[in-house]
């Protein structure tokens, strides 16, 4: 599981270095700290980034909102942002609210509201709402990742590392090659969040990975995949081999 990578725009230390200390303490990783709007144009493209914290004031011009603004309409350059900020300027905010920040946090900032700005902003970037509040569920899903909360922080798994999923009770374990994981969701709605051409429901308690199909046992009912691990195949979930070339 990996951790989740933050980049800070932030022109004053003392506020850059509270913000890193919260977040390192709760596994975040920092790829980085921009004091400009230059320096974080730089960053944000030279490192994986999952979401920012903007101060809106950067040298006493609002170029945070001028960042947000650049981001929003570099294809594939939106991330969930939240913005930093002491000023009750009235059209300042009025701006800044145009990018569609996901939260609005005023300096000082504590803790808590910190940690679950970053939680909200994952929900609502990616339009799944009261996940990460509730009881039911603990993971957000992206075209990459799964972002998963564990205690305070949040952490991430690469989609495309998953070999299989499979449901037990209220939780589902996800499977790579390396590790295990278990996070609270059902199978029914992972696998309408997922890539259906990719992520292959088999059975009724299992999801695979179709990039890691190895061999396809219609006679035992089973999918083979590297590992060797073996898969359920159901009768009522096998229309998809029709679309794949891996049979025995």
């Amino acid at each position: 599981m990996d951790k989740i990578n933050i980049l800070i725009i932030e022109d004053t230390p003392e506020q850059s270095d509270a913000l890193s200390k919260v977040l390192l303490a709760h596994n975040y990783n920092i790829v980085g700290i921009a004091r400009n709007f230059e320096d974080a144009l730089k960053l944000f493209y030279a490192n994986t980034v999952d979401i920012i914290v903007i101060d809106v004031f950067l040298d006493g011009n609002p170029d945070g909102i001028r960042f947000a603004e650049t981001i929003n309409i570099v294809p594939n350059g939106a991330r969930p942002f939240v913005f930093l900020t002491s000023s009750q300027d009235r059209q300042i905010f009025e701006r800044a609210k145009l990018t569609k920040p996901f939260s609005f946090l005023m300096k000082p900032f504590n803790e808590l509201e910190i940690l679950y700005a970053l939680e909200m902003a994952f929900e609502k970037f990616y339009e799944q709402t009261n996940v990460f509040m509730g009881d039911d569920e603990d993971t957000v899903i992206s075209t990459d990742y799964l972002f998963i909360k564990k205690k305070n922080a949040l952490k991430k798994v690469a989609l495309k590392e998953i070999l299989f999923i499979e449901v037990e009770d209220r939780y589902c374990n996800i499977i790579t090659e390396k590790e295990k994981y278990v996070i609270m969701i059902s199978l029914t709605k992972i696998s309408e969040l997922l890539n259906p051409s990719k992520f292959i429901r088999s059975h009724r308690n299992y999801i695979v990975n179709a990039d890691f199909i190895e061999e396809i046992i219609l006679a035992d009912n089973l999918i083979l995949l590297k590992g060797n691990h073996h898969i359920k195949l159901s009768d009522t979930y096998k229309d998809f081999i029709k679309k794949i070339n891996i049979l025995s």
